[in-house]
């Protein structure tokens, strides 16, 4: 006798007499059949068995698919702009206009580089008695350093210096304006 086997997609089902042949239903329903030899209790022919022919297994692929592994888009990353390899901003230096008070004339001198100032000087301001040394000496350097500190000519007044210190503001904005229009930013 002849093994009977039955059949369901995903699932084996054996049925065999005498344990002498099988075959096996793989996930994705094709058959494959092992061991296939006639019982020995059937007889043949001739009276001798037959030699069995086993047939080689085939592999069969698989009902459910192997999910394969999504890859996430890399982000493109555009390159960042280098930055130009430009000279360092040149360092401009100009005079303002000289301002008559009525102590006598000041006059600042300014250097910026870009658009900072880095130094401010009073080049002109009124030194002709004992009074207007001591006022300037003591007025000047916080004008000086005011003007480096706020980068503007929005310069504090100080106290015993008024006519300097208005003096020193409005040659203070002109030579802003003169540093405008030679180029600095």
């Amino acid at each position: 006798m002849w093994a009977v086997s039955i059949a369901v997609v995903g699932f084996s089902i054996r049925a065999s007499e005498h344990a002498a042949s099988s075959t096996t239903v793989g996930t994705a329903g094709i058959v494959d059949q092992s061991a296939s030899q006639p019982s020995q209790s059937a007889p043949t022919g001739s009276g001798s068995p037959k030699p069995s022919t086993t047939p080689t297994p085939r592999r069969t692929a698989s009902a459910t698919p192997t999910p394969t592994p999504k890859k996430t888009p890399t982000p493109k990353t555009t390159p960042s702009p280098r930055p130009t390899q430009s000279a360092a901003p040149k360092t401009v230096t100009v005079n303002g206009a000289a301002v008559d008070t009525d102590y006598g004339p000041v006059q600042v001198q300014i250097s910026l580089r870009g658009s900072k100032i880095i130094s401010a000087t009073a080049i002109a301001y009124p030194q002709d008695t004992g009074r207007d040394l001591a006022i300037n000496s003591y007025a000047i350097p916080i004008l000086q350093q005011d003007t480096v500190t706020k980068q503007s000519a929005q310069v504090d007044t100080v106290s015993g210096a008024t006519y300097t210190s208005d003096g020193y503001r409005q040659s203070l904005q002109s030579a802003l304006d003169a540093a405008h229009q030679a180029g600095a930013r």
